[in-house]
C-alpha cells in the first residue's frame, strides 16, 4: 500500500500543487490548512509522515513537529520553508524533523525524502526491538533467523533431525553449514552422543585414511599405538564431512562401503567392525559438476545427497542481517565488557545494503571489529568496516528514484525485482522463489512467459529492422 502523507501549509493553492505532485509519484496525499486540524486527523487516522509548512498562522510548523513529536513519535516530521537558513535549518532539527525542504520543493526529491524518512524510523523501530529477548528468533540449536527461507530450513531440520538417512548440506562458505549439521544432531536421538566434525581439505591426504578409520599398530611408520578412527569416535552420534568434495578419489569406494555396510576397517587392520554413525555431508562446491568432471564418484554423491538441505547466503535473508548484527554484538560487548547496546539507523541501513560475500561469518568479523572500536554506546557507521561503510555513499538509496523507473509499469517493476533477486542468488529458482515468497511453479510460469515474449520481441525487431 502507498505511503499516506498529511500535508499541513495554511496557504490552499501550494496544499493542491504539492498534493498533486506527491500523488503523481504513488503517495496518498491528505492536507489540512492548520495544525489543529492536523493534530485532529493525527488522534483519528493512520498516517506515515507528516510534511508541514515552517509558517503558519496559529501553531508553526516547530511547535508542530514538537507536539507531534510528543503525542506521535512513530511519525517522521518533514518541514517546508521558504526561508532556507541556517538557523532555520537548526531549529528543524533541535525539534526532531526528519528532514527539511526549501519552497517550492523538488517533488521527485521529496517523495524520496519522504520514502526515507519512513524507512528509518521504521529501523529504529526494529533497532530497538531487537534489544528484546523475546522478539529475537533464536532457535535452541543457535540458528538465528526469522526470514521466509530460515524458517523452510529450519522446518526441514524438524522434520529430518531424526532420520538414519545421510544429509547434503550445500551453501556458499561462511553460511553456517556446521550449524545446520550441529542442528540436526542436537534434534536427533543421537543427541547423547558425540557431534564430531572433519575438515577434509585440512588434513593431508596420506593422514586422511587413517584419521577416519583408525589404524592399528604397526600400520605405517610411526603407528606405535592403536587408533580409533572418527568414524568410531562419533559412534552413536553424529560425523560431519565438511569440505567433503576435496576428499580424494583414491579414498571415496572405501567412504561409500562404509556408508552402505556401516561397518569400517581401521588401516593395517584385517577386521571389519560395526560402525553406528549418522553421517552429514558439507560442501560449498557444486557436486553435481564435480561429478560430470569425474572428480567426485556418481555413486557416492546419491549416497551422501538422500537428503539435501541449502543453506541459503546472509544476502537471500532480509533483516536477519539486524537478528544476526544484533546477536552478534550482544555477545561480544559482554565478552568485551563494553557498555554497547544497538546500532545507529545509518549503520543499520549499512549493514542491510552490503552484499556479504562472506556471509555470516563475515558479519560475524564485521561486529566484532565495530565493538573494539565503538566509542559510544551504539555503533555507528565510522566503527564498522570501510568495505561496509562505503555502500552509504554508494547505495542507490541515498539517491532519488531514476523518473523512468519510477513511472515504470508495475509489471515491468515485479520483472526486474525477480531478475535482481535470482542474479543476487546465483540463479537458484527454488531459493529466490522462497526469498519472493511465491510458489515455485508460479516463479518459473513467469520465467518461461518473459523468455518466450523476449525471443517475440526478438523475431519481430529481426522482421521489422527499422522499428524502434
Amino acid at each position: 500500500m502507498s505511503l499516506h502523507v498529511l500535508l499541513v501549509d495554511d496557504d490552499t493553492d501550494v496544499c493542491r500543487l504539492v498534493a498533486a505532485g506527491l500523488a503523481q509519484r504513488g503517495l496518498r496525499v491528505s492536507w489540512r490548512t492548520s495544525a489543529a486540524d492536523a493534530l485532529n486527523v493525527l488522534a483519528e487516522t493512520p498516517v506515515d509522515v507528516v510534511v508541514a509548512d515552517v509558517r503558519m498562522e496559529g501553531m508553526d510548523g516547530f511547535a508542530l513537529c514538537g507536539r507531534v513529536a510528543e503525542l506521535h513519535p512513530e511519525i517522521p516530521v518533514i518541514l517546508l520553508t521558504a526561508f532556507n537558513t541556517v538557523e532555520a535549518v537548526t531549529a528543524a532539527i533541535r525539534v526532531g524533523a526528519a528532514d527539511f525542504f526549501a519552497k517550492p520543493p523538488d517533488m521527485d526529491a521529496l517523495a524520496h525524502g519522504i520514502t526515507r524518512a519512513v524507512g528509518l524510523r521504521q529501523l529504529r523501530g526494529a533497532m530497538r526491538s531487537l534489544r528484546e529477548p523475546s522478539v529475537q528468533s533464536v532457535a535452541p540449536h543457535g540458528i538465528v533467523g526469522d526470514s521466509s527461507v530460515m524458517r523452510a530450513l529450519r522446518d526441514i531440520i524438524e522434520r529430518v533431525a531424526d532420520s538414519e538417512a545421510s544429509v547434503l548440506v550445500t551453501g556458499e562458505s561462511g553460511t553456517g553449514k556446521e550449524l545446520v549439521a550441529r542442528a540436526l544432531h542436537l534434534g536427533s536421538r543421537r543427541r547423547e552422543g558425540r557431534f564430531v566434525a572433519v575438515n577434509c581439505a585440512a588434513v593431508p591426504e596420506a593422514l586422511l585414511e587413517s584419521e577416519l578409520f583408525g589404524h592399528v599398530r604397526g600400520a605405517f611408520t610411526d603407528a606405535r599405538q592403536p587408533r580409533a578412527g572418527l568414524f568410531m569416535q562419533a559412534s552413536g552420534g553424529t560425523l560431519l564431512l565438511d569440505e567433503v568434495a576435496e576428499l580424494p578419489l583414491a579414498l571415496q569406494p572405501k567412504l561409500l562401503r562404509v556408508l552402505q555396510d556401516r561397518r569400517i576397517r581401521a588401516v593395517g587392520s584385517d577386521v571389519e567392525v560395526p560402525c553406528d554413525v549418522r553421517v552429514v555431508a558439507a560442501t560449498n562446491r557444486d557436486l553435481e559438476a564435480a561429478v560430470r568432471d569425474h572428480r567426485f564418484r556418481e555413486d557416492l554423491y546419491f549416497r551422501l545427497n538422500v537428503i539435501h538441505l541449502d543453506v541459503p547466503p546472509l544476502r537471500a535473508r532480509g533483516n536477519d542481517i539486524l537478528l544476526l548484527a544484533q546477536h552478534f554484538l550482544d555477545r561480544c560487548a559482554r565478552e568485551s565488557g563494553k557498555a554497547v547496546s544497538g546500532f545507529s539507523p545509518a549503520a543499520a541501513e549499512c549493514l542491510l545494503r552490503y552484499d556479504w560475500p562472506g556471509n555470516v561469518r563475515e558479519l560475524q568479523n564485521a561486529i566484532e571489529r565495530a565493538v573494539v572500536f565503538a566509542r559510544h554506546p551504539e555503533v555507528v557507521v565510522d566503527d564498522l568496516p570501510e568495505r561496509v561503510r562505503a555502500i552509504s555513499a554508494t547505495s542507490s538509496v541515498s539517491a532519488p528514484p531514476d523518473r523512468a523507473t519510477a513511472l515504470m509499469p508495475l509489471r515491468e517493476v515485479e520483472r526486474q525485482h525477480v531478475l535482481r533477486v535470482l542474479d543476487a542468488l546465483r540463479g537458484n529458482r527454488t531459493l529466490a522463489a522462497q526469498v519472493l515468497e511465491v510458489d515455485r511453479k508460479t516463479l518459473f510460469r513467469k520465467l518461461k512467459q518473459w523468455r518466450a515474449e523476449a525471443a517475440g520481441a526478438g523475431a519481430g525487431r529481426r522482421q521489422h529492422p527499422t522499428a524502434c
